[in-house]
C-alpha cells in the first residue's frame, strides 16, 4: 500500500516504489487539483540522483499530462528546497520532488508540496494515498513525455538562478568575502555540489570537495550526514586546515557540520548556534520552533532572550504550521533540518550551510570557540539517539505497552510529565527521554537529553531494557 510519512511517501525500489505505483499517486493528485480547478494553474516536478529519480519523475508527469495538469519540469537534478522555492516563486498550488532524502539506496519516493511551498500536510497526503490505492491501472490515463512536451502540456523549467540569487540576498555575502574562510565540502554524491559552490564561489571562499560524483548508492553509504558517515570529511578538514566542513544529505535539505578541528558538531548545536547568532549578533527577534525530539537548549537561548519556544510532533510540516502561527524566527529538527522566517517553509542545507559560513564570517570566531561560547552561557546538554529495526509484531508489541497500556520503567530520577503527542516522551528536570516510531522506515528510535552523553545514554538503555531492546552504548 502506498503511505506518506513524516517525509513523503518512501517505499523500497521494485517493491513499493514501482511505475504502477507512481502513476497511481500522480493520478490521485491530478484527480485533488481537478476537484480544486487548478490544472490550469499547474504544477512543478523535480528529482535527485537516486536510481530511477528521473524515470519515476517522467512517468509521474505523463499521468498528470494525462489528467489535464499542466507540468513544469526541472530538467535537471535538484536540491528539494529548490522545488519547494520553485513551488512559492510561481505560486503554483502545488510540487513534487523524487528522493528519498537519506534513506538506503534501496529506496526511493516522492515529496508533495503545497502552495506557498510547504510540506503537504497530513490530511493531504493520507487523502491522495486513499485515492492512489484506490486506483485501478485501467483507470489512469496518460500522454507520452515527448509529446505532451510538444502539445504544451509539459514544459521544462530551470529555477536554480532564482533560488540561489534568494539565498545570497538574504546572507551577507559581504562578510564573507572579507574573511574568507576555508572550507571543505561533501555533497555525499547528492545534489547540492553545484549551487553551494556558486554561492561560496561568489563569496571569494576558498573550497575542496569530495564524494561529487553521481553515484545512486552513495559511495556504499547511507546518505546522511551524522558521524558514522562524515570521517572522511573529519580528515580532510584536519588536514587542509579549513574553517569548517559542510556535508549535506541525499537532496540536500539537511546537513552536518564539521569544525576546524575537525569534530563533528551535533545537528542540535547547529540549530542552536544559528539561533543564537540571529539573536545575539544580528539583533533579530523572534520564537523558536523544534520538534518533540530535539534539544531542549533552544529553549535555554530562547529564554535568556526573552523569547517563546514552540514544541511539535515530528514531521516538518509540524515545524513550518507554528513557525507561521507564532511568526517564529527559526525552527527546527535533530536531524539536521532547519529554517528561517522570510526563506522558504521548509528546511534547506544550502541556506543553512550559507547562514553558518556568515556566522564565522561576523563573529570572526572559531566554530568551536562559538560552541564553548554557547556552553558556557547556558550550560550543557547532549543527546544520545539510538534506533532499532522492528518487525511488525515487535513493533505492534511495544506500541502497546508504551502508547495502549502507558507503561513506564524506573528511570531512577523524578518524571515532571509524560507526553503523548508523538510517541512517549518523559520529561525530568534536568532533561528528557523519547521512544517513537519513524515514519519513514520500520524502526523504532530512542533519543535522550541530558547534561552529560553518559547520562543520556542510561535513560536510553533504560527504556531498552524495559522493551526487551538489545543496547550497546
Amino acid at each position: 500500500m502506498i503511505e506518506f510519512g513524516t517525509g513523503g511517501w518512501r517505499a523500497v525500489i521494485g517493491d513499493l516504489f514501482t511505475r504502477d505505483n507512481i502513476r497511481r499517486v500522480a493520478c490521485a493528485l491530478a484527480r485533488r487539483m481537478q476537484r480544486e480547478g487548478v490544472t490550469g494553474a499547474g504544477m512543478c516536478i523535480g528529482y535527485d540522483r537516486r536510481f530511477l529519480s528521473r524515470e519515476a519523475a517522467i512517468w509521474f508527469s505523463e499521468v498528470m499530462a494525462g489528467e489535464g495538469v499542466k507540468l513544469y519540469f526541472v530538467n535537471l537534478a535538484a536540491p528539494t528546497p529548490q522545488i519547494m522555492f520553485t513551488v512559492k516563486h510561481m505560486a503554483l498550488p502545488y510540487g513534487a520532488a523524487v528522493t528519498a532524502s537519506h534513506n538506503p539506496a534501496i529506496y526511493n519516493g516522492i515529496k508533495l508540496f503545497t502552495r506557498g511551498g510547504r510540506d503537504a500536510t497530513q490530511d493531504v497526503t493520507d487523502a491522495i494515498s486513499q485515492e492512489a490505492n484506490a486506483l485501478r491501472e485501467e483507470e489512469i490515463r496518460s500522454i507520452d513525455f515527448d509529446l505532451a512536451r510538444e502539445q504544451g502540456l509539459i514544459s521544462f523549467i530551470d529555477p536554480r538562478d532564482a533560488y540561489l540569487d534568494s539565498i545570497m540576498a538574504q546572507i551577507d555575502m559581504e562578510a564573507i568575502r572579507a574573511r574568507r574562510p576555508r572550507i571543505e565540502l561533501d555533497p555525499m554524491y547528492g545534489v547540492s555540489l553545484t549551487g553551494l559552490m556558486t554561492i561560496l564561489y561568489t563569496a571569494r571562499c576558498d573550497i575542496d570537495v569530495i564524494n561529487d560524483r553521481h553515484d545512486a548508492f552513495f559511495g556504499g553509504h547511507l546518505p546522511a550526514p551524522n558521524p558514522d558517515t562524515l570521517r572522511d570529511l573529519q580528515g580532510i578538514v584536519r588536514d587542509h586546515h579549513a574553517d569548517i566542513g559542510i556535508a549535506t544529505d541525499g537532496d540536500a535539505d539537511r546537513l552536518g557540520i564539521i569544525d576546524e578541528m575537525g569534530n563533528y558538531v551535533p545537528a542540535n548545536m547547529v540549530l542552536v548556534l544559528l539561533y543564537y547568532y540571529l539573536l545575539k549578533y544580528k539583533g533579530w527577534r523572534g520564537a523558536a520552533v523544534r520538534n518533540i525530539a530535539t534539544t531542549h537548549l533552544l529553549d535555554r537561548v530562547a529564554e535568556a532572550f526573552g523569547q517563546p519556544c514552540y514544541e511539535v510532533p515530528v514531521g516538518f510540516k509540524h515545524i513550518s504550521s507554528a513557525m507561521d502561527a507564532h511568526d517564529a524566527l527559526i525552527g527546527g529538527e535533530s536531524s539536521g533540518g532547519l529554517t528561517v522566517r522570510g526563506h522558504i517553509s521548509g528546511k534547506d542545507g544550502l541556506y543553512a550551510a550559507s547562514l553558518l559560513v556568515e556566522m564565522l564570517s561576523v563573529s570572526r570566531k572559531p566554530l568551536s570557540a562559538l560552541v564553548q561560547e554557547i556552553y558556557d552561557t547556558f550550560g550543557e546538554m547532549h543527546m544520545a539517539e539510538y534506533d532499532w529495526a522492528l518487525t511488525p509484531q515487535r513493533r505492534e508489541d511495544i506500541h502497546r505497552l508504551l502508547m495502549v497500556e502507558k507503561r513506564l520503567p524506573d528511570f531512577g530520577l523524578p518524571m515532571t510529565r509524560v507526553n503523548y503527542m508523538d510517541g512517549c516522551k518523559v520529561y525530568f528536570e534536568d532533561g528528557w527521554m523519547i521512544a517513537r516510531f519513524s515514519g519513514t522506515e520500520p524502526r523504532v528510535r530512542v533519543f535522550a537529553e541530558r547534561d552529560t552523553l553518559t547520562h543520556a545514554r542510561q535513560l536510553v538503555k533504560t527504556m531498552a531494557d524495559f522493551v526487551g531492546l538489545p543496547f550497546q552504548a
